[in-house]
This record gives structure tokens, C-alpha cells and sequence, in this order.
């Protein structure tokens, strides 16, 4: 039995919305400036995505979500051209580090494609190899998963990447960095 209202009983007044104002007109999703726009009033968190045992990389990401967890498994997406897409695939391994509220620093970093590469990529970022993947898993995060690569589908100018969880954990406290608009931002409060 669903907590849900069913579709023909009346919304709660706090949900009550008006309608998009007359003056938003649809997207032309032939322009990806416009389709980002969309897309990005969806607010997300901010990852950090590693693979490389013996040499190191990793992305900021925030096309990451959980999937299924019998058995434990995420998806995350990749745009092919990244470095971290070979290392995922030649690996067969990830890890994902949910970034904290004062890490924005951390993604500024792994976003940056002017940033060093190889070992050099991680000097400063404080992290430990993983266990169970050897990819680095960074320091002082929200949370973090290390994931053997499962599946893996095409996505347009991206790859999905299907991950079944190998190891995980969490901290006790600390609100994570969120990205909305275009920016990154923080849980009000």
C-alpha cells in the first residue's frame, strides 16, 4: 500500500504549483546550450570518479545514481573522450567519491582539463588506494563506493557504466556539495 495520494484526489497546498509561466517556451533541443539549461535545473550531487591502479585518473561527475541494491549496484556516465573512460574499461574497476560541502575545491580540480595528468593528477588531494579496486578513493568525503565494472551501454557521446558494489561506506555527519544551474551550491539551512 502506497503513502501517495492517488492521482484523482486533490494536491496538498504546499504542492498546489502554478503552471510554467506562458512566457517559457519549449527548448529547442537542437541547441545543447538550451538542453543543458533544462537539464540542469535538476540539482545533483558532486562525485569524483577514479579508476588506475598504476596510473591514477579521475573525473568530476554528477551523472551518477544508485540502481539496484539487491544486488548492489550504481551507474555513473562518462563522456567518451575522457581519460577515465579508457582506465574504467581497461581496469574493469571504479571507485566514486561523494564529495562534501567545503570540497569544492576537489571538483574545480578534476573538472579543470588543464589540470596535471598521470600521478601528478592527485598530488595535494588527500586519498587512499582502495582495497578492492586500487583506484584512489579521496579523503574527507560524504561517502564512497569502489565497483567492479558490470555492465556498459552507449549513450550518445557518452558511455553508461553499470557497477556492482564491491565496498562502500560513509560519514557520520557534514552536508555534501550539490550542483544546480549551472553552479555548484549547498543545502540551505
Amino acid at each position: 500500500m502506497s503513502s501517495f495520494p492517488s492521482a484523482s484526489a486533490p494536491l496538498p497546498r504546499s504542492l498546489d504549483l502554478p503552471p510554467l509561466p506562458v512566457e517559457a517556451p519549449e527548448a529547442d533541443l537542437h541547441d545543447p546550450r538550451e538542453l543543458r539549461g533544462v537539464l540542469g535545473r535538476f540539482a545533483t550531487g558532486v562525485t569524483v570518479l577514479t579508476a588506475g591502479r598504476d596510473v591514477p585518473c579521475g573525473m568530476t561527475a554528477n551523472s551518477f545514481t544508485s540502481v539496484s541494491l539487491e544486488p548492489a549496484q550504481v551507474l555513473v556516465c562518462v563522456v567518451k573522450s575522457a581519460a577515465v573512460h579508457a582506465a574504467v574499461l581497461a581496469e574493469g574497476a571504479f571507485a566514486v567519491s561523494v564529495l562534501a560541502r567545503d570540497q569544492e575545491w576537489v571538483a574545480r580540480h578534476f573538472a579543470d582539463r588543464r589540470r596535471p595528468r598521470g600521478p601528478r593528477e592527485f598530488e595535494g588531494i588527500g586519498h587512499t588506494r582502495g582495497r578492492h579496486t586500487g583506484a584512489p578513493v579521496l579523503d574527507h568525503v560524504q561517502a564512497w563506493l569502489e565497483c567492479r565494472l558490470g555492465d556498459v551501454h552507449e549513450g550518445g557521446d557518452h558511455t553508461i557504466f553499470v557497477g556492482t558494489v564491491l565496498g562502500a561506506g560513509r560519514s557520520t555527519g557534514g552536508d555534501p556539495l550539490l550542483f544546480h544551474g549551472g553552479a555548484f551550491a549547498r543545502l540551505a539551512g
